[in-house]
């Protein structure tokens, strides 16, 4: 058997439509396939039938296996299989912890590869028509996760609500309210979205205020996996089908 190989897929914010074609590739030449909680499991009929898929579940607060099992099982795979694909929600190197992976491969002398994927921070926003920055408007945006790997706020989130561009938090559901706490003491109120389950059919949008956005997702039991958008740029989806934003589309 020639060298094992590991190949990281950014398998997208959920639409399977969101692979890239370099993905597809990859899993078509599969020899085994560990994929997330968050893989949208239609991609595994792109890897041959006969191949292993394996579920090792890493979902924020249900994990199936920690981080170092799956470590140890790409190890043991490599020893029985050529092509290991690693599929990962979103980009795998974005919050994915994919690096680690790829550290455990390098050491143990498996050639790997990188495949990006389709973030949920670019792909939920873009297809919901939010755009992360806005010419004359917003000139910047942050990503932060809400809470740490010990289940803490993330000191990142202080810094972001004091600065001016649009805000993207993952994993931040559990502790909304501390985290809008945050955003009201830094700025003045705001336009903020909660997009839940983006991109697949089951999707929900919730849109608000800083002032009202926790007793809105109370009140509608909003659930991870959900991504949180804080700034101007949300109230930017109702331009578009304003006259005034027609106009000025034909002015070029």
């Amino acid at each position: 058997m020639t060298a094992p190989k590991l190949t990281l897929i950014g398998a997208g914010p959920g639409d399977p439509d969101l692979l890239t074609i370099k993905g597809m590739k990859a899993l078509e030449s599969a020899d085994v396939v560990l994929y997330d909680a968050l893989c949208n499991t239609a991609l595994l009929n792109y890897a041959p039938a006969d191949c292993p898929k394996i579920f090792v579940g890493k979902r924020a607060g249900h994990h199936s296996l920690d981080q170092q099992a799956i470590n140890a099982l790409i190890l043991k795979l490599s020893k029985s299989h050529q092509h290991i694909v690693r599929l990962k929600g979103g980009d795998p190197l974005v919050f994915g912890r994919g690096f680690e992976e790829l550290i455990v491969a390098q050491q143990a002398q498996i050639t790997f590869e990188v495949i990006p994927g389709v973030s949920c921070i670019n792909g939920v926003t873009g297809s919901n028509i939010i755009p992360l920055t806005h010419r004359g408007l917003v000139r910047s945006f942050t990503v932060v996760t809400g809470t740490t790997c010990k289940g803490l706020i993330s000191e990142d989130l202080n810094h972001a609500a004091k600065g001016s561009g649009t805000v993207a938090v993952l994993m931040g559901i559990k502790k909304l309210a501390e985290i809008i706490a945050i955003f009201k003491a830094a700025r003045e109120d705001c336009p903020i979205a909660i997009i839940e389950n983006g991109s697949l059919p089951n999707q929900r949008i919730l849109r608000g205020q800083l002032s009202t956005i926790v007793e809105q997702a109370t009140k509608e039991n909003i659930q991870n996996p959900a991504l949180i958008v804080i700034g101007e740029v949300v109230a930017l989806q109702d331009m578009l089908t304003t006259p005034e934003v027609l106009r000025l589309s034909e002015a070029g």
